[in-house]
């Protein structure tokens, strides 16, 4: 199996934790940024297959860092997860029509973030 590359944006310590433990056992190599500016920094220089996403971060929003990763031909491919602590139906849909590939709400649970990845 290739390295697959995930990047986990969250401000909350805890939040950033929780997906590596599920995803390094399978062989992902997990980098956590505490920031939407953070997550830009490095994914200038490192290869992210997903993009797990908080959507309620300071300064900038995970809206806001999906949106801009969207109109960025380089980002095309990747793929963009959302995770919530709180989204009605329409907040899902008004995600997914923004460029997120998948909603997630927390806490996450392993089997959902599996089906999220198609693992």
């Amino acid at each position: 199996m290739n390295t697959r590359h995930v990047i986990v944006v969250d401000d909350n310590d805890t939040n950033r934790l929780l997906p590596g433990l599920f995803l390094r056992p399978l062989g992902y190599t997990v980098h956590e940024c505490d920031s939407a500016t953070q997550a830009l920094t490095m994914l200038q220089d490192t290869v992210c297959d997903v993009l797990l996403l908080d959507i309620s971060m300071p300064t900038v929003s995970g809206l806001q860092l999906c949106l801009q990763l969207r109109a960025d031909a380089r980002f095309a491919d990747m793929k963009i997860i959302a995770y919530t602590a709180h989204a009605m139906p329409e907040e899902i849909q008004q995600l997914e029509a923004a460029g997120f590939n998948k909603v997630l709400l927390k806490p996450i649970r392993s089997y959902e973030l599996m089906q999220a990845l198609d693992v």
